[in-house]
């Protein structure tokens, strides 16, 4: 008898659009998911990890310095879908753009480093990925049934199952979710926020979907310099910035000296953050030559 598994087509969708503000000055000079990570690209280990999946129809949502991915497009044969709103409004207004492209999808994140391939799994059911948080946490926290259904979703827990990476979508799920998303996004609670919220709010309306519990280790997601530099200690010397390079040779520091990266603001070639060096804090605003000191 025909294994019904490997008849499944499967595509998938990577949001690559937003800024990552949070991880200044690396996201000031490019987006996120084009950091090398480990020796690898981060978006072009998720391309490839998909494709040793079977997975070849890819398309990657971009909006943030967009033209920098348009080489994905040879090199590996994906799509690009341009979201014109990223800067307004968050990752719905990504998921909207290819709504019509939802089927049996993995939904993915361009900036997370998966050890070991999480796509050679060959789901049936619709699930999201969840990492355990000990002791209290903001995230978006998973509340199952006895067969590991999600009922409710919490903003911050205890002691609780977050999401956390990919999710997959089967056809039911798509269909239902993508008639929803298309309904409610002029709202503005829905174009503001994340489609997780619109799921959360109309959970009882679609489809079952499933935790899908990930060890620690599984899935890396970091969200800022210092959070990297844990994970790929070779970012401690050489964090791949010509800003903080710059700063470095300014000062005659070290770039493993700078740490706690916070930003001002960034609008365009506006760029202010602060940082710390020992107990000093400092001010970099790309209209000056130097980072100040801040009393």
């Amino acid at each position: 008898m025909e294994n019904l598994h490997t008849s499944i087509s499967r595509n998938a969708i990577i949001m690559a659009a937003g800024t990552a503000s949070r991880f200044v000055p690396l996201s000031a000079e490019r987006p996120k998911g084009l950091l090398e990570v480990k020796g690898e690209i981060l978006i072009e280990r998720q391309i490839r990890q998909l494709q040793e999946a079977g997975i070849t129809d890819i398309t990657i949502v971009v909006g943030y310095r967009a033209e920098l991915f348009t080489y994905l497009q040879e090199k590996f044969g994906v799509n690009l879908v341009l979201n014109e709103d990223y800067a307004c409004y968050n990752n719905t207004s990504s998921l909207v753009r290819v709504a019509d492209r939802l089927a049996d999808t993995y939904i993915c994140c361009s900036d997370n480093y998966f050890p070991h391939n999480v796509f050679l799994e060959n789901p049936q059911e619709s699930y999201y990925a969840a990492r355990y948080a000990a002791g209290p946490t903001g995230e978006y926290c998973l509340i199952t049934d006895e067969a590991n259904y999600i009922r409710q979703v919490t903003i911050g827990g205890t002691d609780a199952w977050y999401m956390n990476g990919h999710v997959y979508f089967n056809q039911a799920f798509s269909q239902a979710f993508s008639r929803l998303l298309i309904k409610e996004y002029d709202k503005p609670e829905t174009r503001n926020g994340y489609w997780e919220d619109l799921y959360i709010r109309h959970i009882n309306e679609l489809p079952l979907m499933k935790i899908h519990k990930y060890e620690e280790g599984s899935i890396y997601e970091a969200d800022s310099l210092d959070e990297l530099r844990l994970f790929d200690t070779s970012y401690l010397d050489d964090t791949r910035s010509t800003i903080l390079k710059q700063i470095a040779q300014q000062m005659n520091w070290r770039e493993r000296d700078m740490s706690h990266f916070t930003r001002v603001k960034h609008e365009g070639k506006d760029l202010r953050f602060t940082f710390q060096v020992g107990t000093e804090l400092y001010l970099y605003d790309s209209h000056f030559p130097h980072p100040q000191r801040i009393e």
